[in-house]
C-alpha cells in the first residue's frame, strides 16, 4: 500500500473521468480509511458514536486474503480512530485455516455486543463481548449456522424488531433467514430459504425504518452496485425497488451498511479508489466508502451517484484542547497504523507509523475557538528524526508552527512548541518533514492536543 504522498483529486482524474483542467472546482469523496485496506463495512450507532466495523484486506492480498475484523469510531462522521482488530480467525478454535475473514455484522443487546462471523466455507461463527472494542470471544464453539453441502452462507445481517425478535439474513447467491432466540447465540426453527429477489447478489443488509422493512445488498456481479427491496414484514415477501447506488465499471463489488445518525442518513459500501491511487491493475484491497442518503416521503430511496460525486458532510466541529489520538484521521494516504501494544500496555490505540517526507494527517473542521497558544505531540524516533510543521487548510497551507522530534531511540516522548494565534475552524495537516539523512520512515507518531491561549 506505500507510495509517496499524491493529492488524491489529481490521483483518480482518469478514473472518475475528469480532466486536469477541473481539478481545482473538484472535490471527490474518497474512502473514509486510508491506512488499511478494509471492506464490507458494518456501522453501528451506540452512546452517540458511530462504531464502523470492517474486513480487512491485506497489503499484499492479490485473491481474498483476510484473517482479522477492524473497527473504527467517529463522532462527526469524517474524523475517523483506528482501534484495530478488534477479533480475528484465531478466537474461533474450532477453524484451523489462516484465511476467510469475510463480512461480520455487530449488534448490541442485553448489554452485551455480538459479532457474526462468517469463515469461508465453514458457516457463520458467533463471538461476544462486554465492550463494543472487545474481547470478542466464542460462546459456542461451533458454527452458529453451516449447510456444508455448499459455500454460500456468507454476510450475515443481523436485526432487532420492535417486538425482540432478532432476525440474521445471508446468503450468496441464494437469500437466507432464520430467528435467532434471545441469547442470541441459537436460533428456533429451521433455515428458510427466501424467495430471489431481482438483481441480488450477496451482502444483504437488513433493518427498519419507521413502518418499513428494508433489505438493501449487493446487486448483480459484476460490477456490482447496491440494490433495495421493501416490506411489510420482517419475514417478506420483499419487492425489488431499484439501487441505491447503481452498477458502475469503478467498482468491482460491493456491501451496503446503512445507518441513520443525528439527523440524517448514511450508506456505506466498498470499492478499490485507494488501491487506484497506485495502478490500474486489479488486486482484492479494498476500501470503504461512506455518503449521505435520502429518503421519499413514501419509503422508497433516491438513488445516489457513485461515491467520488456524493455527498459527506461533517457533523459539527472537532475539538483540539483534548488529548486526540494521532490514528484520529480524516485524511492520511501513505501512512499506516500499528497497534501500540506492540510499544506499550494500551492494546487498543494505534500508531501511526511508515512515514515518509511529505506525507501528512489531516483531521477535518477543528475548531480552534478564540485561538491556542501552543502544541504538544508524543512520538518516537529512532535514527534521525525529522520535524511536523502544524498547517492550516492545506498541506501547504499557512504554518501556526513545527515541532522537532529528535531521536528517541523507540521511545514514545513529548514535544512541545508555541504556535501562532489561530481561531475559528480550519483544517489542520500535520506534515512531516524529514532531514537530509532520512526521508523515509521518520518517526512513529502516538498522540497530540493544543492548549489554549
Amino acid at each position: 500500500m506505500k507510495t509517496k504522498t499524491i493529492i488524491p483529486l489529481l490521483c483518480v482524474l482518469a478514473s472518475s473521468g475528469l480532466s486536469a483542467q477541473t481539478a481545482d472546482d473538484v472535490k471527490l469523496n474518497m474512502p473514509i480509511i486510508q491506512t488499511k485496506y478494509t471492506a464490507d463495512p458494518a456501522p453501528m450507532v451506540h452512546n452517540d458514536t458511530v462504531f464502523l466495523y470492517t474486513t480487512h484486506d491485506e497489503d499484499d492480498a492479490e485473491g481474498f486474503k483476510m484473517k482479522d475484523w477492524l473497527l473504527y469510531t467517529s463522532t462527526d462522521m469524517v474524523n475517523w480512530q483506528d482501534r484495530g482488530a478488534v477479533a480475528s480467525l484465531k478466537d474461533f478454535e474450532w477453524y484451523k485455516g489462516d484465511n476467510g475473514a469475510w463480512a461480520e455484522c455487530v449488534v448490541t443487546r442485553n448489554g452485551k455486543w455480538y459479532m457474526y462471523c462468517p469463515i469461508h466455507g465453514h458457516g457463520i461463527g458467533v463471538l461476544v463481548a462486554d465492550s463494543p472494542y472487545g474481547p470478542f470471544k466464542d460462546p459456542i464453539g461451533k458454527p452458529l449456522v453451516w449447510q456444508k453441502e455448499h459455500w454460500y452462507d456468507i454476510d450475515p445481517s443481523v436485526f432487532i424488531d420492535d417486538d425482540g425478535q432478532a432476525y440474521m439474513y445471508w446468503g450468496n447467491p441464494k437469500i437466507y433467514m432464520v430467528k435467532l432466540n434471545e441469547d442470541m447465540i441459537s436460533y428456533s426453527g429451521g433455515i428458510v430459504e427466501m424467495p430471489h429477489i431481482e438483481d441480488y447478489q450477496e451482502g444483504p443488509w437488513f433493518y427498519k425504518r419507521g413502518s418499513h422493512y428494508y433489505l438493501a445488498f449487493a446487486s448483480t456481479c459484476c460490477p456490482e452496485g447496491i440494490g433495495y427491496a421493501m416490506s411489510d414484514s420482517p419475514t417478506g415477501p420483499w419487492e425489488h425497488k431499484g439501487h441505491i447506488m447503481d452498477h458502475t465499471v469503478r467498482t468491482r463489488g460491493n456491501h451496503p451498511g446503512i445507518i441513520d445518525y443525528k439527523g440524517k442518513s448514511y450508506c456505506f459500501g466498498l470499492n478499490y479508489d485507494i488501491f487506484r491511487l497506485q495502478t490500474s491493475r486489479h488486486a482484492e484491497r479494498r476500501s470503504v466508502s461512506a455518503a449521505e442518503m435520502t429518503y421519499n416521503a413514501d419509503g422508497t430511496i433516491q438513488e445516489l451517484p457513485y461515491f467520488h460525486d456524493c455527498t459527506l458532510n461533517q457533523i459539527g466541529t472537532f475539538d483540539p484542547y483534548r488529548h486526540v489520538e494521532a490514528e484520529t484521521i480524516a485524511w492520511g494516504y501513505g501512512l499506516k497504523t500499528t497497534p501500540k501494544n506492540e510499544w506499550a500496555a494500551d492494546r487498543w490505540n494505534q500508531l501511526v507509523t511508515d512515514i515518509d517526507n511529505g506525507e501528512y494527517i489531516m483531521v477535518r473542521g477543528v475548531d480552534f475557538a478564540n485561538g491556542a497558544s501552543s502544541f504538544s505531540i508524543s512520538a518516537s524516533c529512532h535514527l534521525y528524526g525529522g520535524k511536523v510543521e502544524i498547517r492550516l487548510d492545506a498541506p501547504d497551507g499557512e504554518c501556526i508552527g513545527s515541532v522537532d522530534i529528535i531521536n528517541t531511540k523507540t521511545q514514545l516522548k513529548t514535544f512541545t512548541t508555541n504556535v501562532k494565534a489561530v481561531s475559528g475552524v480550519h483544517d489542520l495537516y500535520l506534515v512531516f518533514r524529514g532531514c537530509k539523512k532520512q526521508q523515509n520512515n521518520l518517526f512513529m507518531i502516538d498522540s497530540w492536543e493544543f492548549t489554549r491561549k
